[in-house]
């Protein structure tokens, strides 16, 4: 017989996994995301046949310390991941329009590209198929690129590695573009695609937490792109976080953030260039 799991999610407790969510991760949790938490959790509960949320609280934050591998897992149950392939296209489009030209009369040969909060792997792919297009129509003007993908959550980094989507994913994408860069599996019953091989060697993925002090890499890019990750954080988390990207940016580079995301108010060594994307001055 399974085990009856709490059904409700007490304030106290809310508030003590809410408070380590915002310190830690950087993502805030009022008290309507409750009821959130409340059912994500609960497949946790029922994994590790824990009965009550307060025992859950009492097996993550344990008095040795944090269950590191817990804490992962649950910070993957609690972070939402929402992406497409080519969303918000008109980045893409500032992107091969006018960014990458604009790098190339600046003597870049070489490009590389930074997916950051790459969720389950569509935003990182959609980078390397713009640069495979570019180079594929302005021949001899870049001779490599590499596009690194980070997110907090060891679950989408899971399946972002491994390419493979619904069909559906790829519905906006012209048959020509489809036919290039994506293959198709034999199920009918169960219609999927995998990224190529081209495309796929191209991206590499590695965990990041953007409250870390040290990112654990020290390549600077020509172009980042942190769209629709910066919403959950307060204002001074979202500055503090773009401060560690300019570290990582080069004088002349591009910062891409989502349409809903911007930086006014702030004090960063950034103009505006187009809706929601920066050149670093």
């Amino acid at each position: 017989m399974a085990m009856m799991i709490e059904q409700t999610l007490s304030e106290r407790d809310f508030k003590q996994i809410a408070s380590y969510i915002e310190s830690h991760v950087g993502i805030k949790m009022p008290a309507a995301k409750r009821l959130m938490m409340q059912s994500r959790l609960a497949g946790r509960l029922r994994s590790l046949n824990i009965p009550t949320y307060r025992q859950y609280i009492d097996y993550v934050f344990s008095k040795n310390g944090t269950n590191q591998d817990e804490l992962i897992l649950m910070i993957d149950a609690l972070t939402t991941n929402l992406t497409e392939f080519f969303r918000e296209s008109g980045h893409f489009d500032f992107m091969s329009g006018t960014a990458l030209p604009a790098l190339v009369a600046s003597g870049y040969k070489q490009i590389k590209l930074w997916s950051a909060g790459c969720s389950s792997g569509e935003e990182p792919y959609t980078l390397s198929i713009v640069m495979q297009e570019f180079m594929r129509k302005n021949p001899g003007q870049i001779n490599a690129y590499s596009v690194l993908a980070t997110d907090i959550s060891t679950k989408v980094l899971n399946k972002a590695a491994e390419a493979v989507y619904a069909l559906d994913s790829i519905k906006k994408l012209s048959l020509e573009m489809k036919r290039r860069y994506f293959l198709r599996s034999k199920n009918i019953s169960e219609p999927k695609v995998r990224v190529k091989s081209d495309i796929r060697n191209h991206v590499s993925f590695a965990r990041l937490n953007f409250m870390d002090e040290d990112f654990g890499f020290r390549d600077t890019m020509q172009i980042i792109f942190c769209r629709n990750v910066l919403i959950y954080f307060d204002k001074p988390t979202q500055e503090a976080v773009i401060r560690k990207f300019m570290n990582f940016l080069e004088p002349g580079g591009y910062l891409f953030l989502g349409h809903s995301e911007t930086i006014f108010g702030m004090n960063l060594p950034l103009k505006n260039v187009s809706p929601t994307v920066f050149q670093k001055i």
